[in-house]
């Protein structure tokens, strides 16, 4: 078995570590959104009143999300299956539907003209970018 103290066991926990981060974020978020959609989507309309997408609220409320709880299910699953099975294939779809979920999130903050909230979301996307990459090599521990 290869050790974790080495690059093929640093991406390896890479994978795992991008893969929770990004379940936390997606299903904690989506979540809030079930949970709280009165107040999600009252503070959205006010949000979005000046831009295209003033009358769209609701049904892309909706749309972020399913996007968002099935980018965090898919990495957590993803999560666990690298642990146990070393295998990154649903890693690597929560992943790429993260870095969809993001990218509408941009969208819907440049379109309001909410500048600084599109800037935010920078970082998270270029994580998100990473972890594609890393979660795209496949499986990098041999478990014998």
């Amino acid at each position: 078995m290869t050790s974790l103290h080495d690059i093929s066991g640093g991406v390896y926990l890479c994978q795992i570590f991008t893969s929770i981060f990004l379940a936390i974020l997606f299903l904690q978020s989506g979540i809030d959104k079930l949970v709280d959609r009165r107040g999600n989507l009252q503070w959205l309309t006010g949000h979005f009143a000046q831009s295209p997408l003033a009358k769209l609220v609701p049904l892309l409320l909706l749309a972020i999300t399913l996007l968002e709880l099935a980018a965090g299910a898919l990495s957590a699953i993803g999560a666990i299956d690298l642990v146990f099975s070393h295998q990154s294939l649903l890693a690597f779809w929560g992943a790429c539907v993260a870095a969809i979920a993001i990218l509408c999130l941009f969208f819907g903050q440049r379109m309001a003209k909410e500048y600084a909230g599109a800037a935010i979301l920078v970082p998270y996307f270029i994580l998100t970018i990473v972890a594609i990459i890393l979660l795209a090599h496949g499986p990098i521990l041999n478990h014998a």
